[in-house]
């Protein structure tokens, strides 16, 4: 099975820490965003697609492990790998990394859903364009 993961470097601006210079870290979820947005124009599936489709995907479940400090001035490379999932579900698993101490600073996980733009009710089963763009990324089999 292949693997679909992409990186982003992420410069950690002085607005992102606490009083002591590390990350603060409610903000570990927009790094997770910026993965996500990096492995959209990777992949060819951005929001902006998925809207197109009549679909949003909504954050319904996020986790966070704290491992190690970024700081000021440092930045942090974000890891995204997409899981393959049978369901109408959409599950990313991150690792950030402090790119001067190497440390890894965080791992994570967020899992999305499909709901329809027209009234913002639940998708059930997984789209069909969503289904399509799996097999072209040779992911699943046709």
């Amino acid at each position: 099975m292949k693997v679909l993961k992409s990186s982003i470097r992420v410069p950690v601006r002085f607005s992102e820490t606490d009083a002591m210079g590390v990350v603060w870290h409610g903000n570990y979820l927009k790094f997770f965003e910026d993965a996500r947005e990096q492995f959209g124009k990777d992949f060819g599936i951005q929001y902006l697609d998925v809207h197109a489709q009549g679909y949003f995907i909504p954050i319904v479940k996020s986790e966070i492990s704290h491992k190690a400090s970024i700081f000021y001035g440092e930045e942090a490379v974000v890891h995204i790998i997409l899981e393959q999932h049978d369901s109408a579900k959409i599950v990313f698993r991150y690792k950030v990394i402090n790119d001067t101490t190497k440390q890894v600073a965080a791992t994570g996980m967020t899992m999305q859903v499909f709901m329809f733009v027209s009234d913002r009710t639940l998708e059930l089963i997984k789209p069909e364009f969503y289904k399509i763009w799996e097999m072209k990324q040779n992911w699943i089999d046709a």
